[in-house]
C-alpha cells in the first residue's frame, strides 16, 4: 500500500475518474475530468491506475508517506518538481517514500492531472469515484482535497502505452446549433457566430460565464422556458443576456434557452481557457462534430 499526503492543494482540487454515465435521468451529472484528453494521457504515462487527481491553476504538492508509485502528469502548462528538481511536463516520475512532487502554475491552462500506476483506494459511489463537490458526491467525502488529506493507492492498474500528447489547438471553438436556437433571430445568430467573447473569473466545474463586450445579447429579454435536460457544452443565454457554457458538473435540467452546444472534440480545449482569454465560436454540422470526435475530421 502506498500512502500520499497532500501538503498543498489549490481550490477545487478533486479526485476524478472517467465519470458516472447513464444517471442524468435520475438528476445526476456524469462529472469526470474537465479535460478528458489530458486525464487519459496522464493515466497512460503513469501506467493505468484507476482514478486520478484533477488540480486547478494553483497546482498541488504531495509527499509519499510510505510505499512507492509511478506518477504521470499532463494537462495545461504547469511546472513539476520532483524533490525540488524540475522534470519534463507532460511526463512521469517514480516516487519513493519521503519523496515530494510539487506542481506550480505555468503559462496557460486551468486544469492538470496526476495519475498513478495504482488505483486510488476510495469507495465508489454509484459506480464511480468522481467527485461532484456541489452535491457532496464521490471522491474523498464528496469534497475537494485540501492540505493534510491522506490518500491510499491500492492494487496496480493495467499498463498502457503512453498516448501522444496533441498540440494545443487554435482557432474558434466549434459548436452545433442548440435545440432552442430558433428562439433567437437569424441576425442575432449570425452575430453570435462572428463575435468575440471573453472568459470571466466566474467559472467552475459547473459552468463558465462569458463576457459579451460586443453586446450580442445586450438587448435580450428575460428568456425562459420549461426546464429540460442539458449536457456538457450547452451554451445557455441567461435572463440578463449572459452566455454561460455548461461544464462537467452541470445541473441536470435548465430553464434558459440553449443557442448552441460546444462539440465534444473542443470541450477540453475550452475548459483550459483562462479568465481574460478571448473566445470565438464557429458553427459546424453534426456530421463534422461526429467526425472530429472520432478523430477522423479536422
Amino acid at each position: 500500500m502506498t500512502v500520499l499526503r497532500i501538503s498543498r492543494a489549490g481550490p477545487l482540487t478533486t479526485i476524478q475518474d472517467e465519470g458516472r454515465f447513464g444517471l442524468l435521468r435520475h438528476g445526476i451529472s456524469a462529472s469526470g475530468p474537465m479535460d478528458r484528453g489530458a486525464f487519459a494521457a496522464a493515466g497512460a504515462l503513469a501506467g493505468g491506475g484507476a482514478g486520478g487527481i484533477e488540480f486547478t491553476a494553483a497546482g498541488i504538492e504531495l509527499v509519499v508517506g510510505s510505499g512507492s508509485c509511478v506518477a504521470g502528469f499532463a494537462g495545461g502548462g504547469f511546472v513539476a518538481r520532483h524533490n525540488g528538481r524540475v522534470v519534463e511536463w507532460n511526463g512521469a516520475v517514480t516516487l519513493d517514500a519521503g519523496d515530494t512532487l510539487a506542481i506550480t502554475p505555468g503559462a496557460w491552462g486551468n486544469y492538470g492531472y496526476l495519475r498513478f500506476d495504482r488505483n486510488i483506494a476510495v469507495e465508489p459511489v454509484m459506480g464511480s469515484i468522481a467527485t461532484n463537490s456541489r452535491v457532496a458526491l464521490g471522491g474523498l467525502k464528496g469534497r475537494p482535497l485540501r492540505a493534510g488529506d491522506v490518500l491510499e493507492l491500492g492494487v496496480p492498474g493495467h499498463t498502457r502505452a503512453p498516448l501522444p500528447i496533441p498540440p494545443l489547438a487554435e482557432g474558434p471553438v466549434r459548436f452545433t446549433w442548440g435545440l432552442q436556437a430558433d428562439m433567437f433571430s437569424r441576425e442575432l445568430r449570425s452575430r453570435f457566430a462572428e463575435a468575440s467573447f471573453t472568459v470571466t473569473t466566474r467559472m467552475d466545474r459547473m459552468g463558465v460565464r462569458l463576457d459579451d463586450p460586443e453586446q450580442v445579447f445586450g438587448g435580450a429579454t428575460a428568456l425562459s422556458l420549461v426546464s429540460d435536460a442539458i449536457v456538457p457544452g450547452d451554451i445557455q443565454i441567461l435572463g440578463d443576456g449572459t452566455p454561460i457554457v455548461l461544464m462537467r458538473d452541470h445541473q441536470p435540467t435548465g430553464g434558459y434557452p440553449r443557442i448552441a452546444t460546444v462539440i465534444g472534440a473542443d470541450l477540453d480545449r475550452f475548459a483550459q481557457l483562462r479568465p481574460g482569454n478571448p473566445v470565438a465560436f464557429q458553427p459546424v454540422s453534426l456530421e463534422h462534430a461526429q467526425a472530429a470526435l472520432r478523430g477522423g475530421g479536422p
